[in-house]
């Protein structure tokens, strides 16, 4: 039986930062679905479909191939074909990807994909539902969070460093428009799972953060 860590929480709380060093640490596959999430998303603006349109949205994602692979050790998300890593980190297609993951069709498409993925190999996922629905069954839940300011003072940094140009009231302003929307949403809304652990990273360190979930996988682990 292959043994996974679902690791939730909302937008900015460093979901993937962490699973990727806990991956690395304790030799796990690492399976960014927000990444997978993205990569549709990307797909829906290139194509310009509206995205409060369920039919039409339904009907594209038909025609989105998103696989996951690694090059140089570094995970690669590929849609049709294409490694479209460079393009999942903006804004504009974050904010895309929250609007179209609330569609059923998307959520039926990649969560089928996920939990066959997840059968197959010891893994760490992240994203929004991934205790409550795509792994209910995960022996390590993690609920990882922060405040909305820490989250959007991290964000407007990451994005000065890539030489972007942002304002922090407007970002902190989206992330909490995000959490509204995902928190909200008709399809596996973000929450935390019953049996989930609760770790508030707005006052740790990255190295702190790694240290406390590795010490809850390998107790569960035992």
């Amino acid at each position: 039986m292959s043994f996974n860590v679902a690791i939730d929480g909302p937008a900015g709380a460093g979901k993937s930062t962490i699973a990727r060093a806990v991956a690395k640490r304790m030799n796990l596959i690492y399976v960014d679905t927000g990444a997978m999430y993205r990569a549709m998303a990307l797909f829906m603006l290139r194509e310009g479909v509206d995205l409060k349109d369920a039919q039409a949205v339904a009907e594209k994602c038909k025609e989105a191939d998103i696989s996951i692979g690694y090059e140089g050790g570094e995970q690669v998300v590929y849609l049709n074909g294409e490694n479209v890593n460079s393009y999942l980190r903006t804004q504009e297609v974050g904010n895309a990807a929250s609007i179209t993951s609330a569609q059923p069709s998307v959520r039926r498409k990649l969560v089928e994909m996920q939990q066959k993925l997840a059968a197959q190999r010891d893994c760490i996922m992240d994203g929004r539902d991934i205790g409550t629905c795509v792994l209910p069954g995960a022996q390590v839940k993690i609920y990882l969070t922060a405040s909305s300011g820490v989250r959007a003072k991290r964000r407007y940094e990451e994005l000065l460093e890539k030489g972007q140009d942002c304002d922090l009231d407007t970002i902190r302003r989206e992330i909490e428009e995000r959490d509204y929307r995902d928190m909200n949403r008709e399809a596996s809304p973000l929450r935390q799972a019953d049996d989930a652990v609760q770790v508030d990273t707005s006052d740790m360190t990255v190295e702190e953060v790694i240290t406390r979930i590795m010490d809850i996988c390998q107790e569960r682990r035992r």
